[in-house]
């Protein structure tokens, strides 16, 4: 039941509730442009293999601990890393440490309402017509010059303000269960609709015909592994905060895999709705903005009910964004709320006119693209180390595992902590050195 958890903010009705907020948080922007791309790169089916070991590895270690964190010490980020090392008599240090998470949280918020106010953009010109009409390449640009969409930028906080300033069962978890099965549902028919087109067969075949020596090549296992990290928003914060919010009856481990699946799923519908269709329409497979924001409408404009597939595209890419920017809101003001002493809603709106008012300064594409460089290489990695780190070494593994006991029938088994401790630990700190080598893994 909705505050059963004892957090002052109430908590998920349900575990089917919170698995879908949790899938909402995961499933973002990297899933669209990023995905696709790396799996057909590294070749198709091939680099599925490394990639589904690591979800499995990061979802089944990974995404426990940091629920479990947050459950245990019944709060978000800056009091879950005080709880850990307050067992250790260091408390200070742990608030102090949480702050860097935290503050990645809210970097990403900032450059990701930006990016979402793009979409939204483009979603206004896919119901008007006039992106239909437009060079694809001449109206995204229009928007991605400094101060060039302060509009829809804004309506984008203004929405996800809201959607928190109705707490997180008729908020964060209501929002969460419409969206994301929409999400589903219209990617799917996408989906259905661009195998219907002439030439989709080349678009599978670069996504699933695998290239079996790519499992020997480095790379390709460097990505799976960036890519499963950050699609499952590992960060040492924002899933945390989810776990505060969680019922004591709730089985952790079986939530974070059902997490981890449906996050997968979504990665493999936005390439079969993607991918098949660029090359059917012999364009080019460009990862990032480009991707979706003048690759995918100029396959619209060239394809058969293309409008109305173009406003289907553009509702679901805001529906995954929405669910994750909610996410990192959420994380942001409920320690706020807690260190600064504030109410939910001083520190709703005090989050959502930051990220408004610096994110307005960086509108451009070139400002946004080093900001999220330096965010999501620099400090969301570290972020996750000291997460990993504070959980299974400070807190130690015979506390997590006491948590996820709660609400299991089966025992937690100790390979779990073996796994969490020796391999998701140090994966976490190559993810770090990797990122600064390859300038970005995920």
């Amino acid at each position: 039941m909705p505050g059963d958890n004892g957090h002052r903010n109430g908590g998920f009705s349900s575990s089917l509730g919170f698995v879908i907020a949790c899938v909402g948080s995961a499933v973002g922007l990297g899933n669209i442009w990023l995905f696709p791309y790396r799996l057909g790169q590294y070749g198709g089916a091939a680099f599925l293999i490394p990639y589904l070991i690591f979800v499995l590895l990061f979802g089944w270690v990974g995404l426990s601990a940091e629920f479990g964190i947050g459950r245990l010490a019944g709060t978000g980020t800056i009091g879950a890393y005080e709880y850990c090392f307050r067992t250790r008599e260091k408390g200070t240090l742990g608030k102090v440490l949480g702050w860097i998470p935290l503050m990645g949280s809210l970097g990403i918020a900032i450059g990701y309402a930006v990016i979402m106010g793009w979409v939204l953009n483009s979603l206004f010109g896919s119901l008007t017509g006039t992106l239909m009409t437009a060079q694809p390449a001449e109206f995204f640009q229009q928007a991605a010059v400094d101060f060039g969409n302060p509009l829809w930028h804004t309506v984008v906080v203004v929405v996800a303000c809201l959607v928190l300033l109705f707490g997180v069962t008729t908020g964060i978890e209501r929002v969460s269960r419409v969206l994301m099965p929409l999400f589903y549902v219209l990617f799917l028919a996408l989906a259905i609709w661009v195998a219907m087109q002439p030439g989709a067969g080349e678009g599978y075949r670069f996504l699933f015909v695998p290239d079996w020596s790519k499992l020997l090549e480095r790379d390709t296992w460097v990505m799976a592994m960036g890519q499963a990290f950050f699609s499952l928003s590992i960060t040492g914060s924002g899933m945390i905060v989810y776990g505060a919010y969680l019922d004591k009856k709730a089985d952790i481990p079986k939530a974070s895999l059902r997490t981890a699946l449906f996050d997968t799923m979504a990665a493999l519908l936005s390439a079969l709705a993607i991918m098949p269709a660029v090359f059917a329409y012999g364009l080019d497979v460009a990862s990032g903005p480009s991707l979706m924001f003048i690759t995918v409408p100029t396959v619209f404009q060239k394809m058969p009910m293309g409008q109305l597939f173009a406003v289907f595209f553009f509702v679901s890419v805001f529906f995954a964004g929405i669910t994750s920017l909610i996410n990192m809101f959420e994380a942001v003001t409920e320690s706020w709320q807690r260190y600064f002493k504030l109410s939910r809603k001083a520190a709703v709106l005090i989050c959502s006119a930051l990220t408004l008012g610096v994110g307005l300064f960086m509108e451009s594409e070139a400002r946004v693209g080093k900001w999220m460089d330096f965010i999501t290489i620099d400090v969301v990695p570290i972020g996750a180390v000291l997460g990993a780190i504070s959980i299974y070494y400070v807190l130690g593994w015979p506390k997590l595992k006491q948590e996820l006991q709660l609400g299991r029938e089966k025992p937690v088994s100790e390979i779990f902590g073996v796994v969490g401790r020796y391999i998701y630990v140090p994966l976490t700190i190559l993810v770090v050195v990797l990122g600064i080598a390859y300038g970005g893994i995920g």
